[in-house]
């Protein structure tokens, strides 16, 4: 198991969850990779771990005790090389995070709200379902391919799976397969992670496009959709309401979804809570759309350092006693 964390944190989530494992504890190494450079500190604990699988956690996931149990018979198929699922908020976080959790488990991220919320059943996969906050994967395989690229951060583990699927590799989403781990606590910090998503998303494009990643074209072509119609305000009345139409369309398909959203259930939630939920959903989605589509613009310009160049960041490797 592989936990990256800061040099100073003391608390982290998931070792001690990691310590509560159903798993036989002869076979379970528990890795910590403290540093200031995530994707440098997951490939010096790959290099020095020992167990034939990895399983990823952040480190402030909580996964189910039965997790290893369930993730370690996919494995039997020697293509799959990599297993995963999604991450919840716990039910009882903050009502903010609440509402930052159900608008990334809506359909304002396509397929990627797999990641938040379990969708469907266990079968193959793409990277875009699959996330490294709680993900298991064949260590030899990753190691063949160079480990995470360094010069990306995030979506390095996103590059990785494209690079296992192109040699023939097989990923799985298990929905059952969970952790749980709260959401951004402000709307600046929920703001800021839009904005790196888009940005790791560019840049993982420019390192390795892939026919995948036209959709994510989306967000960043409406922002400009938004900034030309801005200019064309004085000219409106010249070209009628024409220009307004797919803005129109956009507003009401949001509202549609989070008319869908407030029909969420969860164990501690009512009906009221639900909705105003929801409403409070409304401009987060489209929030979520527009920084989600600057930092891609973003990340289309930003300055990508090769792997290896430079000194390489100090990290630091723990085995917390189980």
């Amino acid at each position: 198991m592989l936990i990256a964390a800061r040099p100073e944190q003391a608390d982290i989530k998931a070792v001690t969850a990691a310590q509560s494992l159903d798993y036989p504890s002869d076979k379970l190494e528990i890795l910590v990779a403290r540093g200031k450079q995530p994707s440098a500190q997951r490939n010096a604990a790959l290099k020095a771990a020992h167990g034939e699988l990895i399983y990823f956690l952040d480190d402030d996931s909580v996964p189910r005790p039965d997790n290893l149990l369930r993730a370690a018979p996919l494995f039997s198929r020697p293509e799959v090389k990599m297993v995963g699922g999604p991450n919840l908020c716990p039910p009882d976080a903050p009502e903010l995070e609440q509402v930052f959790a159900l608008v990334l488990a809506s359909w304002a991220l396509a397929s990627s709200r797999a990641r938040y919320t379990p969708v469907g059943k266990t079968r193959e996969t793409s990277e875009k379902e699959l996330i490294l906050c709680n993900l298991v994967a064949r260590r030899e395989d990753m190691l063949e391919l160079g480990g995470f690229d360094e010069s990306l951060y995030p979506n390095e583990e996103n590059a990785l799976m494209d690079q296992l699927q192109k040699q023939g590799g097989k990923l799985l989403y298990d929905p059952e397969f969970i952790v749980l781990r709260r959401p951004r606590s402000s709307l600046k910090s929920f703001a800021k992670m839009l904005m790196t998503y888009g940005r790791g998303r560019a840049e993982q494009f420019r390192v390795n496009p892939t026919p995948g990643s036209a959709l994510n074209f989306v967000p960043p072509l409406f922002v400009i959709y938004l900034l030309a119609l801005v200019g064309m305000l004085s000219f409106l009345p010249r070209f009628g309401w024409l220009p307004l139409v797919p803005l129109a369309v956009y507003l009401v398909a949001v509202v549609g979804q989070a008319a869908l959203l407030a029909r969420v259930r969860s164990p501690k939630s009512k009906v009221g809570t639900r909705m105003m939920r929801s409403v409070f959903a409304i401009p987060l989605i489209v929030l979520t759309h527009v920084l989600y589509g600057l930092g891609f613009w973003r990340g289309l310009f930003t300055t990508l350092n090769p792997p290896g160049q430079g000194t390489p960041p100090p990290v630091m490797l723990e085995r917390p006693v189980r």
